[in-house]
């Protein structure tokens, strides 16, 4: 009895550990057909921001508006994706596609059409963000029962542009490269003041006090301070390219300086996002650089981004892009219905604010665009990063009406980032809609076509 026993519980033993390794070893199976599946998607995800890229070429539907879709079905809706679930990687990821963005779009910026357009995007910038701000205050204070500093703090949260909206969008369309370049200027320097101005407002929340030379003095150093240190590294790094272009598999430093640009800025409290601007626009117009000022200074002449370089980019920001739009899409909160509804609201009246905005900012007897452009403009109003991250920061601070304030502007961001997206193609055609727009800026068009005639008629004169 006693053997039989001994034996029963050996193979009892070796029962129960034949199960649990059984049990971790399909457990590992599992994990490995998740990881797998995970890899799998990924690469639809790609394939199919291709084809959403190539939809938007064809039929104008704006491959952003669909990626955010996947974004939203996979986010709030399913909830197999939250943000939470990201972490901290969430927040670098979309910082990232903001530097490369950025410094990407300032390669394709020449300094002739910067000056042409600098005049007309500070006008914007500033009438769109302080219009912005008043408006959205008052909304507040009726609609969500905030207090005036609350209310003006949320106004200037919603106050800016999105860069990573603005630029591939802009990027796509078939206006003036000076109008482009406005959008792109606006959706960058209107991030310093929404950042600037939003801590203000939430130190004045917290403490009853605000500094206001000190406000002004954060955002002339931001501007200022980081265009020069952006354009002193292209300057430095276009004279070590060479060098760097001779070590093996050295195409990404160019991408990690971009880095560095930024990270050392925000280290020294000036803007990361101006000084990556810069530094994209200092290396596609480094000659004009060397010529006008380092040329007494500097024998050698310093090198520029070849095609490859620059197409490299070109492929890195199409995948980032790709999955910051969804990424945007999980972000979003439909948990409470009456923020969104204020949301909403929000939207329809900024969109009908930007009309007379633009029309105020860029006036004909200063510009040389087309009501086309000038409708785009009108319609082009995407909140993203900068809003996403300010609107966490009065809840985490425990403030009063933090809450609401984060869920108002996660449905500003959905709802003017479709607005935008469905604008877009809409203006394309011949509609009510587009005539409608077209219509605010024709007087701009009657008066720059009786210039060109009279310019026209001077010149037959005098020959």
């Amino acid at each position: 009895m006693t053997t039989d026993t001994i034996i029963q519980s050996i193979d009892s033993i070796a029962s129960t550990e034949t199960v649990q390794e059984v049990v971790s070893q399909a457990n590992n199976v599992g994990v490995s057909d998740k990881t797998g599946l995970t890899i799998a998607i990924l690469g639809l995800l790609i394939f199919a921001a291709h084809l959403f890229t190539e939809i938007f070429s064809r039929k104008r539907i704006p491959d952003v508006l669909l990626l955010m879709i996947i974004g939203l079905i996979i986010g709030p809706v399913l909830q197999w994706v939250s943000p939470s679930q990201l972490g901290s990687v969430g927040s670098i990821f979309t910082t990232v596609t903001l530097v490369i963005l950025l410094f990407e779009s300032g390669t394709q910026l020449n300094f002739n059409t910067l000056l042409n357009s600098i005049g007309g995007t500070m006008k914007l910038t500033t009438i769109n963000f302080f219009v912005t701000m008043a408006i959205v205050a008052v909304l507040g204070i009726l609609l969500a029962h905030l207090d005036i500093a609350t209310s003006l703090m949320l106004g200037a949260i919603l106050g800016g542009t999105s860069s990573a909206v603005v630029i591939p969008m802009v990027s796509q369309l078939k206006i003036s490269k000076k109008s482009g370049t406005i959008l792109i200027l606006e959706s960058a320097f209107s991030d310093v003041l929404c950042i600037v101005f939003a801590l203000a407002l939430l130190q004045v929340v917290q403490s009853g006090t605000m500094n206001i030379g000190g406000v002004l003095g954060q955002i002339l150093s931001s501007f200022i301070l980081a265009s020069i240190i952006g354009l002193l590294a292209a300057v430095f790094w276009s004279y070590i390219l060479d060098k760097v272009r001779h070590v093996k598999n050295s195409i990404l430093t160019t991408p990690a300086f971009v880095f560095i640009v930024y990270g050392i800025n925000e280290w020294l409290g000036f803007s990361g996002a101006i000084a990556s601007l810069a530094f994209g626009i200092g290396m596609a117009n480094i000659d004009r650089i060397y010529n006008g000022f380092f040329k007494r200074l500097l024998k050698s002449e310093p090198a520029k981004l070849n095609d490859t370089e620059k197409q490299l980019f070109s492929e890195i920001v199409f995948l980032l892009k790709t999955f910051f739009f969804i990424y945007i899409g999980i972000s979003i909160r439909l948990d409470q219905f009456w923020p969104i509804i204020i949301g909403l609201i929000f939207t329809v009246v900024l969109f009908a604010l930007r009309i007379p905005i633009v029309r105020l900012s860029i006036r004909n007897e200063e510009s040389d665009m087309m009501p086309d452009d000038r409708a785009f403009m009108a319609s082009i109003l995407p909140k993203g990063l900068a809003a996403a991250v300010l609107a966490t920061l009065p809840a985490q601070a425990g403030i009063p009406g933090g809450e609401t304030i984060q869920n108002i502007v996660f449905a500003v961001i959905l709802f003017s980032i479709i607005f935008t997206s469905i604008m877009v193609p809409v203006l394309e055609k011949d509609n009510m809609v587009s005539r409608f727009y077209k219509k605010r800026f024709t007087k701009n068009s009657k008066a720059l076509a009786n210039s060109i005639e009279d310019k026209l008629e001077e010149i037959i004169d005098n020959e």
